[in-house]
């Protein structure tokens, strides 16, 4: 199993669509934010219900959406997503250059491009599973993986400088442009995507809305993963601002100095997700997946002692670099996993209620961490936090499960 394995043109086209949006959307980082304090003068109050209200309030409204696209042809959902990032977004510099743009809009901006990256997602991983064979799956996860990590290194540098030259309206309508893109890339692919047949009442029923968390919290190695997931990814997010707090008040970072702390170390996602199918075909899915998970919880601790000048940055670097390499070989094990561990009629369902319960949590958190932050400082809710990730492999699986076979699918569905 190597990276270099062709995959076929529907899939390149696939993986074009998902460059550019990743691109566009790592030029656009940090955007919102600073459009609220340099165009909206707005406190760090509002900043912060800016971050925190996009992912819970995005994650509320795409709860209906997971068996609304399960049944529907996930090509067309994806395009339509697309479209919708791109008008919501577009709208920024719309209202900006009428004089009308307000703190309210770029809220409900925030929500609708949070929403539709939710629907996106569980959508794109039904159709892969349809569009890949099962033992190219982990090869076009990591391809998607490293695509992220690279857009991450590259993106939010560019976007800072496009930003320093033009405004911070520039990066918005160059994601817009790319999610447009992304549209018509996918559009690109072609072929016949047969209509989901669906059991039952024709109508989407309120127990449905239940079904991806159900499937999850009955599955015997998907549930602790499940969890992990959501709380690894919630403790690393909820700590970000109060890093960005720590190092650019307190310590003295200059803001070159933060922005090279954590995008020079985003190489290491990149090699992560390049040695995974490696990995995978040598020492086996499972214990591949719970070696990352157990080593990506060891890192974080280590924030919790930088110190100020070059030996804070080196430190911040290193262990950057091992937290985003573990996530970089983890992510597509797990993404792989799951669509290998759930019945083709509930991926989308099952990776709603994934990124929901993800994107809730975060906000939780974030919320949380901010509010022990003020009590204790930012040094000691960083080190409360990088203290709890070292309890979190025990929520990984200690067993390996076979995938799903054919008899076993049409079994789930009974």
């Amino acid at each position: 199993m190597t990276g270099r394995r062709a995959l076929g043109r529907q899939f390149g086209w696939l993986w074009a669509a998902f460059v550019v949006s990743s691109y566009g959307t790592g030029l656009r980082f940090g955007a919102f934010p600073m459009i609220a304090v340099l165009v909206l003068h707005s406190g760090p109050t509002q900043v912060a219900a800016l971050a925190a209200a996009g992912r819970a309030v995005g994650a509320l409204v795409a709860v209906p959406l997971g068996p609304w696209v399960e049944f529907r042809r996930k090509r067309p959902v994806m395009v339509a997503m697309d479209l919708i990032r791109c008008a919501a977004l577009l709208s920024v510099p719309a209202a900006f250059a009428l004089g009308r743009l307000s703190f309210a809009q770029l809220l409900v901006v925030s929500v609708a491009v949070a929403t539709a990256d939710i629907a996106f997602r569980a959508a794109s991983g039904a159709y892969l599973k349809g569009l890949v064979p099962p033992e190219d799956l982990l090869v076009a996860n990591g391809r998607f993986e490293s695509t992220t990590w690279t857009a991450t290194v590259v993106g939010p540098p560019l976007g800072g400088a496009a930003i320093g030259m033009f405004g911070p309206m520039t990066t918005v309508v160059a994601d817009a442009v790319s999610y447009l893109l992304s549209a018509l890339g996918l559009r690109a692919i072609g072929g016949t995507e047969p209509r989901p047949a669906r059991a039952g009442a024709a109508r989407l029923r309120a127990g449905e809305l239940l079904e991806g968390w159900r499937y999850v919290l009955a599955h015997a190695t998907l549930r602790p993963l499940f969890f992990n997931a959501i709380v690894v990814n919630g403790l690393i997010m909820a700590t970000e601002p109060l890093l960005a707090v720590l190092l650019l008040g307190p310590l003295g970072f200059a803001p070159w100095q933060y922005g090279l702390a954590f995008a020079a170390p985003c190489v290491g996602g990149l090699v992560g997700s390049r040695l995974a199918p490696r990995l995978v075909a040598r020492f086996g899915q499972h214990k591949v997946m719970f070696s990352a998970g157990v080593l990506r919880a060891c890192w974080p601790v280590g924030l919790a002692f930088v110190r100020p000048g070059v030996p804070g940055l080196v430190l911040i670097m290193v262990v950057q670099f091992g937290l985003v390499t573990c996530c970089g070989l983890f992510n597509p094990v797990l993404a792989t996993y799951r669509l290998d561990h759930t019945p083709s009629d509930r991926v989308v369902r099952t990776l709603t209620a994934w990124s929901v319960s993800s994107s809730a949590a975060i906000a939780a958190m974030t919320a949380v961490w901010g509010l022990l932050a003020a009590l204790t400082g930012p040094r000691t809710a960083i080190a409360v936090a990088g203290v709890l990730l070292l309890a979190t492999p025990l929520l990984l699986p200690r067993r390996e499960h076979a995938p799903l076979d054919t008899r076993e699918q049409a079994a789930s569905l009974t």
